[in-house]
């Protein structure tokens, strides 16, 4: 496949000053009425400097941003394979919803009666939520997975603290979400790791031999970050539950078993959703997201306050009661995110919710069966939302994940994931999710297949890419720790 043949490779990437020296003294973007308001001599004690606005007329001003938006890639754009975080498309449907301003313009601090609306759709997701996990008890304020997180590891530590019961340590899995560890350590709980089996997921064997009467319980991500089920879950957690632990079932990827899976059946006693994954709100930028929490119903009365209920005809806040772990975020959570997720849900109904798994799974499948001769899979096995690949065969030519991925923008694409999960020599993870039609993944394909050539044929193509983005290669590590946030 030629590169000109690629989508988003021809494309203007043009180059933008700063609007203080697009300006020119004299331009303007609009026409100010005449004031008929008598001029008053400003206090010159007041007066400073002057404000360095630039003289801009409309185009300058439209030219710039529009510019500087064609900087960007998102969804919006093509195809965002990230693996492990679910980039799916954001239906506008919801952003609409989002922005009826009898919900957008409602204050925080009204009184419930004033608020009715609001809180039936609190309420009510609240019970879509439990109704989709199996769990009954479900908190909404939680700002983020990671968030999420902490609130079940507070659940955690308020429901042993209850029993009296000293526990220290947490089992974590090599194939678990990078942040689980942090999440345990900030609740004092020292994070145990757990090597999973030769086929990529936890043996019981492996969890009866640590788990004991000082270990809260477990944080289990099922699908794993492998892509990987977790057939295991069951005995794993009656195992858990038979020390006096709970199980911890991280959430994030219930994009591939949404509607297909109990996790209460599964064993699982609090578990945190990503509303910016699953449920398709907005994700990147660092947010705003929602991370809400489910928990059994012994679990309930732990849970963040304020909660919202149904009390008669009426809907209320619930500020719950001694036992709570109390609030984690201002007022009820990311309100505009919430009500995102929530018409997701009102739009896609039961079957469709289902069907949004099957399909992720069965873009995941495709991609993994063709590419599997291109690229060695990490485990060679039925996957679920997501595929990995190793680096085994592009070492040969000295080509790092790195290249193939810098590669890939030169394409058009946004690349995958690399190098995580840990556990899998400079991993590449692609997850399609359902959103991404038969006809783009095999563009996204063949274009896989030609890097690969390109690494043999030509590699230092590989090597000095990216060249058509806007910027080149940098240097990352020096950016993490001396970044530089001036223009």
């Amino acid at each position: 496949m030629s590169t000109t043949n690629v989508p988003g490779v021809n494309g203007i990437v043009q180059n933008e000053p700063l609007l203080w020296e697009k300006g020119k003294k004299g331009r303007r973007g609009m026409c100010v009425p005449a004031s008929d308001v008598p001029e008053v001599a400003f206090p010159a004690e007041l007066q400073g400097k002057g404000i360095d606005f630039p003289d801009l007329s409309e185009v300058d001003v439209v030219r710039h941003y529009t510019r500087l938006s064609q900087w960007n890639y998102g969804v919006d754009t093509g195809m965002y394979p990230l693996g492990s975080c679910t980039m799916k498309y954001n239906p506008k449907i919801n952003e609409k919803v989002a922005t009826t301003p009898a919900l957008a313009a409602a204050h925080p601090m009204l009184a419930d009666a004033l608020m009715q609306g609001n809180l039936q759709i609190m309420c009510e997701l609240q019970e879509y939520l439990a109704t989709i996990t199996g769990l009954p008890g479900v908190s909404v304020q939680p700002a983020a997975g990671a968030h999420g997180e902490l609130v079940g590891m507070l659940i955690f530590a308020a429901y042993h603290k209850s029993r009296n019961s000293k526990r220290t340590k947490i089992l974590i899995p090599d194939t678990a979400h990078g942040t689980n560890p942090a999440s345990a350590a900030l609740c004092g709980y020292k994070p145990v790791p757990i090597k999973s089996g030769h086929n990529g997921i936890l043996t019981v064997e492996s969890i009866a031999a640590v788990m004991d009467e000082e270990t809260a319980g477990i944080m289990i991500t099922n699908p794993n970050t492998l892509g990987l089920f977790e057939t295991n879950i069951r005995e794993i957690a009656e195992i858990v539950h038979a020390k006096g632990g709970l199980v911890y079932g991280d959430g994030a990827n219930l994009n591939a078993v949404m509607g297909i899976i109990n996790a209460r059946k599964c064993g699982i006693d609090v578990m945190h959703l990503n509303l910016h994954k699953t449920f398709s709100t907005p994700h990147g930028g660092g947010g705003p997201g929602a991370g809400p929490v489910c928990v059994t119903e012994e679990l309930t009365q732990y849970l963040p306050a304020p909660r919202a209920e149904k009390v008669g005809d009426k809907y209320q806040l619930d500020y719950g009661g001694p036992e709570s772990v109390g609030r984690v975020h201002a007022f009820h959570g990311n309100f505009a995110v919430l009500l995102r997720a929530y018409s997701y849900i009102r739009t896609m109904g039961a079957d469709n919710l289902k069907k949004a798994s099957q399909l992720a799974v069965l873009n995941a499948a495709y991609i993994k069966e063709k590419l599997k001769g291109t690229l060695p899979l990490a485990y060679n096995r039925p996957c679920m939302h997501e595929c990995v690949f190793s680096d085994a065969l592009l070492q040969e030519d000295k080509i790092s994940t790195l290249d193939v991925a810098k590669r890939l923008i030169d394409c058009g694409y946004h690349p995958p994931t690399i190098y995580f999960p840990l556990v899998v020599h400079g991993a590449i993870m692609i997850e399609p999710t359902e959103t991404e039609c038969k006809d783009d993944i095999d563009q996204f394909i063949e274009v896989m297949k030609m890097i690969v050539r390109e690494a043999k044929e030509n590699p230092e193509l590989l090597r000095q890419a990216p060249q058509r983005a806007k910027v080149r290669r940098l240097d990352e590590t020096m950016a993490a720790r001396h970044p530089c946030l001036c223009g």
